[in-house]
């Protein structure tokens, strides 16, 4: 018995080329390539589409808490895998606005704190180098 070749590629020569979920591309540079970068910048883009991640996983854990106890030991753990991730991504916004990362400190004012700093992260970021580097794309 003879082997049959493959039939070559229908695109052009070229080979197709996997489909690839551009929220894990980001998942993986943000939470997994960046975990504990607190230098350097991060748009608004990057900021919010983890808290946005972070806070639908938040969710869904609180509603499996209330299905069984089970889920709080899995949510502590949750919580202190994105307790770094998220620190380094805030500080790294408040550097994109050219404010120190000291500024994240705030938010230990009852409500007053959480406010500037939901303003300060929805800011625009300054446009080139700044004194943090220069604006990351993602």
């Amino acid at each position: 018995m003879t082997d049959i070749p493959p039939p070559p590629p229908a695109s052009g020569g070229r080979a197709p080329q996997p489909i690839t979920n551009p929220l894990v591309g980001f998942w993986k540079r943000v939470v997994l390539q960046r975990y504990a970068q607190f230098t350097g910048r991060a748009g608004r883009a990057e900021f919010w589409w983890y808290a946005l991640a972070a806070l639908i996983i938040g969710i869904v854990f609180n509603i499996l808490m209330a299905i069984a106890s089970f889920f709080v030991i899995l949510y502590f753990i949750y919580a202190l895998a994105v307790l770094i991730p998220g620190i380094a991504v805030g500080i790294r916004r408040l550097h994109d606005t050219d404010k120190s990362g000291w500024w994240l400190l705030i938010g230990l004012v009852p409500l007053v704190g959480l406010i500037v700093l939901i303003v300060f992260w929805a800011t625009d970021g300054t446009t080139g180098p700044n004194q943090y580097g220069v604006p990351d794309v993602v």
